[in-house]
C-alpha cells in the first residue's frame, strides 16, 4: 500500500501544478481567468468580484483577450479606455477601468509573465469636456432639504419611514441598513453595533458579508428614530417573525438591499426630490454633522471609514466649513472673555 502524502506534501505538488499552468499562460483572456481573478476572488466580496468581471467581460477582454500578454502595448491600453469614454460612459467608470487594468500589468510584471508593465505609461484620461462634474453642494442635501424630505414621510409605510431616518441620523451604508437585526440594537442605551452588510449579485443572489472595512462598529441613535424602530418591531411582530429589522412583507427574509434604491426613485417622482438615493442620505449626514461640530475622526469612525484620509478626500468642502467655525468659535469666546 503506498504511503499517504502528507498536507505539506500536498501543498507542494498543487503549486508546482499551478506553475506549469501558469507557464502556458500566453494571453489576456487566460491570465485573467487562471492567475488575476483567482487570487483577487480570495480576499474580494462577491459585490467587487461581480464589479470587476463586468468590467473585464464587457469592455476588457472582447477587445484584448486574445492578445498575448507580451504583445500588448500602451497604445493598445491607452486606445481601449478612449473607445470606452467615447461610447458615454462617465469618468468614474474610465477610472475603474484603468485601476483594473494596472492591478492586472503590475501583477503579471511582478509573477514574470511580462517583463514590463505597459500600464505604468498610460495615464487615465481626463473628464470629458461634456461631462458635467458634480459639484460638491450636490452630493448632499441641505439641512432645510433633509427637513423637507422627512415631512414628506408621514405619509408613507412605517418600514420606509423608520428606514430613511435611520440612514438619515447614522450615515448607515444601504446594505448595512438592509442587514440590521434586531438583536444589533440597544433600545435602552440608544446604540446600534453595525455587524453586517446584506449584498446582492446576479450569480451569488442575497447573500450577508460584514461591513465593508470588515469591521464592526458601534453608533448612538437618536430618541426619534428609537421610536420608530419599537413601532416597526411592534408592526412586523404581527406579519411574522424576523431577526431582520428591514424583512419582506410578511415574511422573515431579509429585504433585498436593491429595494430601497427603487422605492426612492418612486419618492423622488411623487415629492419632487432631487437626486434621491441612499448613499446621498448618508453623505447628507456626514456633510451635517462636519460643518455644524462633528470632528473628522468621530465622523469616519461612525461611517466606518478605514481611516480619516478616507473621510476627508470625500468630505472636504465640508470640512473645509467645520474648521472655519472652529475659528469662528475661538474668536467668539475670546470677544466674549473681552466683554
Amino acid at each position: 500500500m503506498p504511503p499517504v502524502k502528507s498536507t505539506r506534501q500536498e501543498q507542494l505538488e498543487q503549486d508546482r501544478q499551478a506553475a506549469l499552468e501558469a507557464a502556458k499562460i500566453k494571453t489576456l483572456q487566460q491570465y485573467v481567468d487562471g492567475v488575476f481573478m483567482p487570487k483577487k476572488e480570495l480576499s474580494f466580496s462577491e459585490n467587487a468580484k461581480a464589479s470587476y468581471r463586468q468590467v473585464l467581460n464587457s469592455h476588457v477582454l472582447p477587445t484584448l483577450g486574445n492578445v498575448p500578454m507580451a504583445e500588448i502595448t500602451p497604445a493598445m491600453l491607452e486606445n481601449l479606455l478612449l473607445s470606452f469614454q467615447k461610447k458615454g460612459y462617465a469618468h468614474s467608470s474610465v477610472s475603474k477601468m484603468h485601476m483594473i487594468l494596472g492591478g492586472i500589468f503590475k501583477s503579471a510584471r511582478k509573477d514574470g509573465t511580462v517583463a514590463t508593465n505597459p500600464m505604468e505609461l498610460v495615464d487615465c484620461p481626463a473628464t470629458r469636456k461634456d461631462e458635467r462634474v458634480q459639484d460638491e453642494s450636490e452630493k448632499a442635501f441641505t439641512v432645510q432639504e433633509l427637513n423637507h424630505i422627512l415631512d414628506c414621510l408621514q405619509n408613507e409605510p412605517l418600514k420606509w419611514q423608520t428606514y430613511i431616518h435611520l440612514i438619515a441620523d447614522t450615515g448607515l451604508r444601504r446594505g448595512e441598513a438592509c442587514g440590521l437585526h434586531w438583536a444589533d440594537i440597544d433600545f435602552k442605551a440608544g446604540t446600534i453595533t453595525v455587524r453586517h452588510n446584506l449584498q446582492y449579485t446576479p450569480s451569488a443572489g442575497v447573500y450577508l458579508a460584514r461591513p465593508k472595512n470588515g469591521q464592526t462598529r458601534l453608533v448612538d441613535i437618536g430618541s426619534d428614530v428609537i421610536e420608530l424602530l419599537q413601532r416597526l418591531r411592534a408592526e412586523q411582530a404581527t406579519k411574522c417573525i424576523s431577526k431582520f429589522v428591514f424583512s419582506q412583507e410578511g415574511s422573515p427574509d431579509p429585504m433585498n438591499p436593491q429595494t430601497p434604491t427603487r422605492y426612492f426613485k418612486k419618492l423622488e417622482k411623487r415629492y419632487g426630490i432631487k437626486d434621491f438615493h441612499p448613499h446621498k442620505l448618508r453623505h447628507t449626514s456626514a456633510s451635517i454633522s462636519l460643518t455644524h461640530g462633528g470632528d473628522l475622526v468621530s465622523v469616519s469612525q461612525r461611517l466606518g471609514h478605514s481611516d480619516t484620509a478616507v473621510t476627508l478626500r470625500m468630505y472636504a468642502h465640508a470640512n473645509e466649513e467645520s474648521i472655519r467655525k472652529a475659528g469662528q468659535a475661538v474668536r467668539d469666546a475670546l470677544k466674549a472673555q473681552g466683554q
